[in-house]
């Protein structure tokens, strides 16, 4: 088993996943806010991942899949 770091700071995704950090995989869930809604408003605090999401989502409409290998979105899996 692979020993991760914890990203504390990062709030780029391709960074977090090319330094092999931990990441809570949400991928079902943008796929379920993409899929499902129309308009949102992300009201958190600051801290609660807002940036991740977005570049996250970003990687993703960009077709970086690579960065998405082991995840709920990894294409290859479909």
């Amino acid at each position: 088993m692979t020993k991760r770091r914890l990203p504390l700071g990062i709030q780029d995704f391709e960074k977090l996943r090319k330094k092999q950090c931990y990441y809570v995989d949400k991928t079902q869930l943008i796929y379920n806010l993409i899929d499902e809604g129309e308009c949102y408003f992300l009201s958190r605090p600051s801290r609660f991942g807002k940036s991740l999401l977005l570049s996250t989502m970003e990687h993703l409409f960009l077709g970086h899949s690579s960065l998405f290998e082991g995840l709920v979105y990894d294409k290859d899996k479909a």
